[in-house]
């Protein structure tokens, strides 16, 4: 059988935003005769500490009969500071190019572009294993330390990261991208338009349904006044995501008594962000964490409006996976973001509402509409809805990954003959 060789920084039972993405894509590649080999260190991101002690004891699991073979190896854990997360990424990714080039498993090579170095990492190990590299580009690097204000272009660190990232693409055989501006975004750098495939991050549609407010798990849970208007907030609560202006919005629609902000999730902003809430006395606003995954749909249906949100500048290259799945659960999306395919998709198939980043009167009067509009509310969840499973299943994401994983090995294999 293929092997798929996988080098991955971060890796179940972990909680980040798009794991669920890394669970589908490995499951399909196994149902299609793959075996995959996955090489990760031990989990520590949004795990309690019990589950990571756990871990450290677990050095490789094999799962689905014998096809995904996980090996873990032992790293400090992630904390907040810069400086020890640069130091993790830098140490993790010179495990994880010891285990590439020393293992024997591997007709293709793939790996993802979180940490930033990672792709140049799986690279480095194309050039010593000669098999192909098949790189899936979620963020583009060094554009999102500009856009997220921790650099500036022109920098020694983005010259360092441009010359990175171009080694990568000249390196990998194939860059799978999540969006048509992505694809812009790197053909203009000089990636020929042969090496891209735009494949965008599905949702599980099965898994991720509409709940009616009165079946809702979130609402017993935390005690939540069913009869309220919930403006919803799902993933991660960093610095990009413009929680500020969001935080200026609660404050002018206090008077409003049954609209109130769920914000759920966790990241580095999220202390502050606590801090900020109670210091302004902002009862309009709750705060909880990440929810187990068997409840995602709860997760996404609270709300009678999803949020797409992030500072101007941010987001110009992205669709946020978390508007599928606000879209998968019937819910209308409410964005405030830079113009791009986001923007397109909105308001062609009318499934929300679209406002500029950063423009706040706009963001108000949107919700607004929402709020004082409850038939045109629903019809555009339904039309959210309709649109995933018409464009953005499982089955179609997952089937183009592997039918890239596929391509790339029979071309390989063409070429040696």
């Amino acid at each position: 059988m293929p092997e798929i060789l996988i080098l991955s920084a971060y890796y179940k039972p972990e909680a980040i935003a798009s794991s669920y993405l890394d669970d589908n894509r490995d499951e399909a590649f196994v149902q299609n005769g793959f075996h995959v080999y996955v090489h990760t260190p031990t989990p520590c991101r949004g795990i309690p500490h019990t589950v990571r002690q756990e871990y450290k004891q677990k050095r490789c699991e094999t799962l689905y009969d014998g096809k995904l073979h996980i090996r873990r190896f032992r790293l400090f854990g992630e904390g907040r500071n810069p400086v020890f997360r640069a130091l993790r990424y830098t140490l993790c990714c010179i495990k994880l190019f010891n285990r590439g080039i020393a293992t024997k498993h591997g007709d293709v090579l793939f790996a993802g572009s979180t940490p930033p170095i990672l792709g140049a990492t799986a690279a480095l190990v194309k050039k010593f294993r000669h098999i192909p590299f098949i790189y899936a580009l979620q963020d583009i690097f060094p554009d999102s330390l500009v856009s997220t204000g921790l650099t500036r272009q022109g920098s020694l660190l983005w010259r360092i990261g441009q010359r990175l990232e171009n080694f990568t693409y000249r390196n990998a055989d194939k860059i799978i991208v999540i969006s048509d501006d992505f694809k812009r975004n790197i053909i203009s750098k000089g990636v020929p338009e042969h090496k891209i495939a735009v494949i965008y991050n599905w949702v599980d549609e099965k898994a991720v349904i509409p709940i009616a407010r009165e079946a809702n798990r979130l609402i017993t849970r935390y005690g939540l006044d069913k009869d309220k208007f919930y403006v919803t907030y799902c993933g991660n609560i960093g610095l990009t995501q413009n929680m500020d202006m969001l935080l200026e919005v609660a404050k002018e629609l206090k008077s409003y008594n049954d609209i109130m902000f769920i914000l759920i999730g966790e990241g580095v902003y999220k202390n502050e962000l606590t801090k900020k809430t109670a210091d302004y006395r902002l009862d309009n606003i709750k705060i909880l964490p990440f929810q187990p995954y068997e409840d995602i749909s709860h997760v996404f249906s609270l709300g009678d409006v999803g949020l797409v949100i992030s500072k101007p500048g941010v987001g110009a290259n992205s669709v946020p996976s978390k508007t599928w799945n606000i879209m998968s659960a019937g819910r209308p999306v409410l964005a405030s973001f830079d113009e791009n395919s986001l923007k397109d998709i909105i308001e062609q198939h009318e499934i929300g509402l679209f406002t500029k980043a950063g423009d706040k009167q706009a963001f108000i009067e949107a919700l607004l509409f929402f709020y004082n509009h409850k038939d045109e509310t629903r019809d555009f969840g339904k039309n959210g809805r309709q649109f995933i499973l018409d464009n953005l299943t499982r089955k179609a994401g997952t089937s183009s990954y592997v039918n890239t994983i596929r391509q790339a090995i029979h071309k390989n294999s063409d070429s040696h003959e």
